[in-house]
């Protein structure tokens, strides 16, 4: 379906101009919509590229023919700093996409955001993974749509050549096991860990139970010996190196470079892709994240994509309507045909989901599916944002081998607690 996109460019010139010239109504980011239809604005970022929003426009356009959705499309890498700028430049944009947690904390506590507790208090909550996060002194600013999580993707190809088991309710101690004789069997690294703090802080915080908010980062440590175990062993890819070659998880695993890849649940969709394409031509599986000790609750972390209103929405009532029908069953299965994980999980969607061609059908994979906990990546709060970038900061020092472990995690506790908590 071809459907008009609007820059941010237009959108802020529209915003600007409004506000010079009537206080208090920044106007529309467009007058109208197609062929007579009510005009929905939605923010997202790299809308060719992402393809669950044209699945979901497309969606609710055929459900509600009198609605016409404008994509106001933003690149990825500057997506908060992008809506940050129009929302404080009084644009009306209806719909604003919340890539995480963090925005949306941030955004909320501003009151630049609707309350639609209303619209969540119709939806079955129960069964939408990662409402809590969005819940803000009993209101909600926000409802989910998707749930991603992290696990493990395995080239079941490799394993064979290597001679080793297909993981299974692995720990942390047998992925390195795993990752170094794989490395010494085949000419592919045992695995691939991704720059991203979270890989090892986010692990971290939700396996221990440890506060990325609160200061005292000890239990860190032993998720970076993992990842500077695996490194020093030749067994991934050293960190400095993926950095300065901006090196992709997908490019890695997709040519077989990497034997395993921890990630999110949102890279299915991309590796199908790849798979269909001919790009990945081989046999993989999904396993649980690795874990503190074997035989326990499977504990990864993740976080909800959400719908919020714009708090000066050109299209309110229009905008809840959206939000509502997104998070339900309707805007569920729209995503799941594509590989994209909803946050609504009812059997029906599982099932669904892993009917799709090219989905691992081995039990394994289905049972990583089902975490027993999936832990918030960053918790909600106004300090979030400082504090994730102090933390970003000392990983970057610690990775590249400029700190030490123990000396990183001293400074992050001594920065965090001095320039945010105090």
């Amino acid at each position: 379906m071809k459907r008009r996109i609007l820059s941010t460019a237009s959108v802020l010139a529209v915003g600007a101009l409004a506000l010079t010239s009537c206080a208090g109504a920044a106007g529309t980011a467009d007058d109208g919509g197609a062929e007579g239809r009510t005009p929905l604005t939605v923010s997202v970022w790299n809308y060719e590229g992402t393809p669950e929003f044209a699945a979901l426009f497309d969606a609710y356009e055929a459900a509600n023919p009198d609605i016409d959705i404008q994509p106001v499309d933003i690149l990825a890498d500057n997506y908060a700093e992008k809506v940050t700028t129009m929302l404080a430049g009084g644009d009306d944009t209806d719909v604003l996409t919340m890539k995480n947690v963090i925005d949306y904390s941030r955004f909320a506590n501003r009151g630049q955001l609707e309350d639609i507790s209303d619209v969540v208090a119709d939806l079955p909550g129960d069964e939408l993974a990662g409402l809590d996060a969005f819940e803000l002194d009993g209101a909600y600013y926000a409802a989910p749509y998707r749930q991603d999580f992290w696990l493990l993707y395995y080239n079941k190809d490799l394993f064979d050549a290597a001679g080793v088991d297909y993981p299974e309710d692995m720990t942390w101690e047998e992925y390195e096991q795993v990752a170094e004789k794989i490395a010494a069997e085949t000419d592919a690294d045992g695995t691939y860990q991704h720059v991203w703090r979270s890989l090892v802080h986010s692990t971290a915080a939700a396996q221990s139970g440890g506060d990325l908010i609160g200061g005292d980062y000890g239990f860190l440590k032993d998720r970076y010996e993992t990842a500077l175990n695996l490194q020093d062993a030749g067994a991934s890819l050293a960190w400095s190196t993926a950095t300065s070659q901006q090196t992709g998880y997908g490019s890695m695993f997709e040519t077989e470079k990497a034997a395993m890849v921890p990630m999110g649940t949102w890279y299915i969709a991309a590796l199908l892709k790849a798979q269909n394409d001919g790009v990945a031509d081989f046999d993989w599986g999904l396993a649980a994240m690795p874990q503190l000790e074997s035989g326990g609750e499977v504990t990864t972390f993740g976080s909800p994509t959400s719908f919020a209103v714009n708090g000066n929405a050109a299209h309110s009532q229009e905008a809840r309507e959206f939000i509502a029908w997104a998070a339900g069953e309707e805007g569920a299965a729209a995503i799941a045909e594509i590989g994209v994980v909803p946050a609504l999980r009812t059997d029906a969607i599982t099932e669904a989901y892993f009917g799709i061609d090219g989905m691992p059908g081995d039990d394994g994979s289905a049972a990583a599916f089902s975490p027993d906990v999936s832990a918030l990546e960053m918790p909600v709060s106004e300090l979030s944002s400082d504090v994730d970038q102090i933390l970003t900061e000392e990983h970057q020092l610690i990775m590249s081998g400029e700190k030490s472990v123990d000396a990183g995690i001293a400074d992050m506790e001594k920065r965090v607690k001095n320039e945010v908590l105090d």
